[in-house]
């Protein structure tokens, strides 16, 4: 009888030890060493294969109809330039259409007080985003907008089509520097050696931060607008963590 109470007591226990070995241990080591942070930016620059030009249609008339209606019409004229002069229709985007009750504010009283604003019509709007892949034919793109009836320009914006062969370059020598760092603290420091602990990215590809600058034209165009298309870079920036050790 004895025999039989132990077994059922060892039974007993035995059904609780699974509930026991569900328990986990997590143990984390520190590197006794210190650890240096660095952050690392490096760029890489190559001329632009490709540009990003804002234009657009402005119309005013006495109706809200009437002001649509000579905006389309304008603006169905300008997509068609665009496209005859080869811009594929994937690089034609509508970015924004408005239409907008107009106000003149400057009408006074006769004892000088400023009299209630006077309507005056409607100002339809609409914007396109041009993609341009030949960057020596800029100027002369944009001067066939203003031809084709463009009452607004913004603009250019220069960038790499394809950024990630430059990226490469730059991911490279930005690890290459944090690791001649890495090695000079150490060294400076009387350690042996540097040892990498983490890296994490962050980067820019190939655009430069340009702000946007509008024109509005209201006049024929004169002579092929000059434009500069210079230089754009790519640049990574690394956050990389080096252990000193002994």
């Amino acid at each position: 009888m004895k025999l039989a109470a132990f077994a059922l007591c060892t039974a007993a226990l035995g059904a609780a030890i699974p509930v026991a070995a569900m328990a986990q241990t997590s143990v984390n080591i520190a590197d006794q060493g210190p650890v240096v942070t660095l952050n690392v930016t490096e760029s890489v620059e190559a001329a632009p294969d490709v540009v990003n030009v804002g234009t657009g249609v402005e119309t005013r008339a006495p109706t809200a109809k009437q002001a649509m209606a000579d905006n389309a019409q304008q603006m169905t004229a300008l997509i068609a330039a665009l496209s005859k002069a080869g811009i594929a229709k994937k690089d034609i985007q509508t970015s924004g259409v408005r239409l907008n009750a107009q106000f003149d504010y400057s009408p006074r009283n006769p004892d000088g007080t400023q009299a209630p604003p006077k309507f005056i019509g409607y100002e339809a709007s609409n914007q396109l985003s041009v993609t341009l892949r030949d960057v020596k034919k800029v100027g002369d793109l944009l001067d066939r907008m203003v031809e084709a009836g463009a009452t607004t320009i913004s603009g250019p914006n220069f960038a790499i089509d394809d950024p990630a062969p430059l990226l490469v370059q730059a991911r490279g020598a930005a690890l290459k520097s944090a690791r001649a760092q890495a090695d000079f603290y150490a060294q400076a420091a009387g350690y042996r050696a540097a040892r990498l602990l983490t890296i994490s990215e962050s980067n820019s590809g190939g655009n430069p931060p340009m702000p946007m600058m509008v024109r509005s034209f209201k006049a024929d165009a004169a002579a092929s607008t000059p434009i500069e298309p210079g230089q754009v870079s790519a640049s990574v920036t690394l956050t990389v963590q080096y252990a000193l050790e002994k």
